[in-house]
């Protein structure tokens, strides 16, 4: 790591795409180095969705404490700006009892939110909305993708109201807004887990392979039955694509497939994120074990 400014704190980030093993390594490098894990991830916060999210059980912690994960339920929502406040307290406190910060998932838009700034707030616009409303998913992502196309990667293709917000705010400032990044107030080390095309699909299709089997189906049922579909299709893909199944719309034959095929194109937008770190930080070989996350 290079010489640390005295003035900002240390922290280590842990970024990979989908089943890449994040999980698994935030635990390693805490019990290494007596650190503390935030997670990065924008449905571990939500109390309940523990199989489609893939969230960390207690064992798999190892006694190593963790945080942002289950603050909230899932009828309730959850913001970038939630989370820089959240996340930069954490920090401060978990450095002042001298350890390490440890930041590790797969929400990278959370991640340039907490290092990079928010962009600028932008009011709701209520008429626009409606307007958006009327567009199908894939006019809604060709306009974001044509205004600013790394926030495109970044989207839930499907999430439709998140994809209207992005076009929200692109509308509300005539262009992308910039953020005001300033001096980091971190110190950062990456570790980068960016596994081979060929080894990430395998883990995914064996990751939601078990998934079902310990009852993926059954969860969202539940989740479905408390909070009706259109909460549902904004939980993700896990969510949105087994409720298709649970209204009927697809076979069960064709979900692994389906969720699989679904993932590694996520997965490759992740990927492509991660990109802009090559060159500037060392690239982390896959774990040997097979890890969460």
């Amino acid at each position: 790591m290079a010489d640390k400014s005295p003035e900002k704190l240390e922290i280590l980030c842990i970024v990979g795409p989908t089943a890449s093993g994040k999980t698994a390594r935030a635990v390693a490098e805490a019990i290494a180095r007596n650190g503390e894990v935030i997670s990065v991830d924008s449905r571990q916060v939500y109390r309940h969705l523990d199989i489609g999210t893939e969230k960390i059980t207690a064992q798999e912690m190892r006694g190593v404490p963790h945080h942002l994960i289950d603050v909230r339920d899932p009828h309730e929502r959850y913001s970038a700006g939630e989370f820089v406040g959240d996340a930069s307290r954490l920090i401060e406190e978990i450095a002042a009892r001298g350890k390490l910060p440890i930041l590790a998932g797969g929400t990278h838009f959370y991640f340039d939110a907490l290092l990079n700034g928010l962009p600028q707030e932008t009011h709701p616009d209520l008429a626009l909305r409606a307007a958006l409303s009327l567009l199908g998913d894939e006019e809604l992502l060709a306009r974001i993708l044509a205004a600013d196309p790394r926030r495109a990667q970044e989207l839930d293709p499907k999430n439709r109201r998140r994809l209207i917000r992005a076009l929200e705010i692109i509308h509300a400032h005539d262009k992308v807004p910039q953020r005001d990044v300033g001096d980091s107030r971190y110190e950062v080390e990456w570790v980068v887990i960016d596994p081979a095309g060929p080894e990430l699909r395998t883990r995914i299709d064996a990751r939601l392979a078990d998934a079902l089997a310990r009852g993926l189906v059954q969860e969202v049922r539940s989740v479905r039955a408390a909070l009706g579909d259109d909460r549902l299709n904004e939980l993700g893909l896990e969510y949105r694509m087994v409720g298709e199944f649970l209204r009927g719309e697809r076979s069960e034959a064709s979900l692994l497939p389906a969720l699989s095929a679904k993932l590694w194109q996520y997965a490759r937008r992740q990927k492509a994120w991660l990109r802009k770190l090559r060159g500037e930080h060392t690239i982390a070989a896959v774990p040997p074990h097979r890890g969460r996350n």
